[in-house]
């Protein structure tokens, strides 16, 4: 499971860096004449955020898991996982012409972060042995 999540961690990390970079650099003459454009940068923008502040933590989660492997630890990663990918997938899917309506599962996305870093604080907790 460590490896697993450790591995996820960089692949993750990457791809924050890498839609960062193009968000950057690239972007915004991608939505040149967009009438919304400085909106869907601004979606851009919260995505790569919360992409790149929670793929350290699935190193966090695979670093734990390590050390207390269990149920809890292994919900907060894929609650991690689950969580990037509703939240910032649909805000770059949108940014780049998805319909709005995918903008109803970004929430979803964030009760699912949410709900990682509960499982990381119940990870801590003591358990029966």
């Amino acid at each position: 499971m460590q490896r697993t999540f450790l591995a996820l961690a960089g692949i993750v990390g990457a791809l924050a860096v890498g839609l960062g970079a193009y968000g950057a650099h690239g972007l915004e003459a991608a939505l040149d004449g967009a009438p919304d454009a400085a909106r869907r940068l601004g979606w851009w923008q919260t995505a790569v955020t919360h992409h790149l502040a929670h793929a350290p933590m699935l190193a966090v989660v695979a670093l734990v898991a390590a050390r207390r492997p269990g149920k809890a630890i292994l919900a907060a990663g894929v609650a991690f996982v689950l969580g990037l990918a509703l939240f910032s997938g649909s805000l770059y899917a949108m940014t780049l012409g998805a319909p709005r309506v995918l903008g109803a599962v970004t929430p979803l996305g964030g009760l699912a972060l949410i709900a990682g870093w509960l499982a990381l604080a119940l990870s801590a907790l003591p358990r029966a042995e």
